[in-house]
């Protein structure tokens, strides 16, 4: 019998864990489930790698100062932090969405100028994703800038709006 009440209050803590990370991840503005599914198999990239819509990366970032971004972050990003730059092309319909696994900042450049975020959520209680920024953007080129993380790898999802 002990067995059995033992095993039940195993199979319920299970269960309450796993809600409880649901939601976590259902506190975000908007939903994360594509980056939930894109993340685990995230191909690895370095700074300067071009990013494509719908997919996502898994950055080894380098030292924040050995970074040349085209324009200074728009948060000065602390001494002994990670970083890395990237290009992608901008479809037609202009909205984009970054979502980042950790903590950093990100910045969007366009035409030599800093873009400023249309949308924001972050959220520290979802499993594997911890920001995601919207930008509204013209289409063609731009570069994301990536600093401030305080560690060397970084997962970063390039979506268009649901």
């Amino acid at each position: 019998m002990n067995k059995v009440i033992i095993s039940l209050f195993a199979f319920l803590a299970g269960t309450s864990f796993a809600l409880a990370g649901d939601a976590g991840c259902d506190a975000f503005k908007w939903p994360v489930t594509r980056e939930q599914a894109l993340f685990p198999a995230a191909p690895a990239a370095q700074s300067g790698a071009a990013l494509t819509v719908g997919q996502a990366v898994d950055f080894s970032l380098a030292a924040v100062d050995t970074i040349s971004f085209d324009v200074p972050p728009q948060r000065a990003p602390a001494a002994g932090t990670f970083g890395a730059t990237a290009s992608v092309t901008v479809p037609p319909e202009g909205e984009l969405q970054f979502s980042l696994s950790d903590e950093a900042w990100i910045d969007v450049v366009q035409d030599g100028n800093a873009v400023k975020s249309a949308a924001f959520s972050g959220v520290k209680t979802c499993p594997g994703i911890r920001k995601s920024v919207r930008f509204k953007l013209s289409a063609g080129p731009a570069t994301v800038q990536l600093s401030g993380a305080k560690k060397a790898d970084l997962k970063v999802a390039v979506l268009t709006p649901e």
